[in-house]
């Protein structure tokens, strides 16, 4: 009596984890798309370039993002909570200790320690560069990177005014430029250094102003 084997199926395979090879792939997009803005600029960074850096067909970007805009703007974002991890969410959030003082300088100390990371630094010039000229580039920029944090200050501020730590009749749109604008502009334009001391001493200023007390 002949004698039948018995067929064994091979074992089935794994599907591939796709929701694991997009997250690579996004990420692989956002460092293309960083690099090649600071090493080209952003008027010659374009959708095939980035393709091309991250290994990826274009169809993916235009999947996700309809312009190189979309693509910098959202890596920018990603990297800002990268670089500066251990001071925890505070492109989200805004501490509101009771101390409006040490509040806005302990956010400001984070700001220095993202814009001295290199790896932010050196894309994010190109960038503010560029939006300096683009107009459109320059409201997107402000639009969908700034204003959220903006809106932060702005709180934070209101909050300030209902405990009565600063004037009730301040804008505070207008109050937090006292803040961040000396700070971009020393680090745009390098007319000097950036350091905690130097935020912290633009909120003391800001604060109780230049008069005698």
């Amino acid at each position: 009596m002949a004698v039948q084997k018995s067929e064994q199926s091979a074992p089935a395979k794994s599907a591939p984890d796709a929701t694991r090879r997009s997250e690579r792939s996004r990420r692989a997009i956002y460092d293309a798309a960083l690099a090649l803005v600071a090493e080209a600029g952003y008027p010659k960074t374009t959708i095939e370039g980035i393709a091309a850096r991250a290994g990826v067909g274009k169809q993916t970007i235009y999947r996700w993002w309809s312009s190189k805009a979309d693509v910098l703007m959202e890596a920018f974002l990603d990297l800002a909570e990268q670089s500066t991890p251990e001071a925890g969410p505070v492109a989200y959030t805004f501490p509101d200790t009771g101390d409006v003082a040490a509040d806005v300088k302990a956010v400001l100390r984070a700001t220095v320690d993202q814009l001295r990371d290199p790896r932010f630094e050196v894309p994010s010039r190109a960038l503010a560069a560029e939006g300096v000229v683009n107009e459109q580039l320059g409201r997107e920029l402000v639009a969908k990177l700034m204003q959220p944090s903006l809106d932060l200050y702005i709180g934070r501020l209101r909050a300030a005014q209902d405990a009565g730590q600063v004037r009730a009749d301040i804008d505070p749109r207008i109050a937090l430029e006292f803040f961040i604008s000396p700070l971009a502009q020393r680090w745009l334009q390098h007319t000097g250094p950036i350091s905690y001391e130097y935020t912290d001493t633009l909120v003391d200023y800001a604060l109780h102003g230049l008069a005698p007390r």
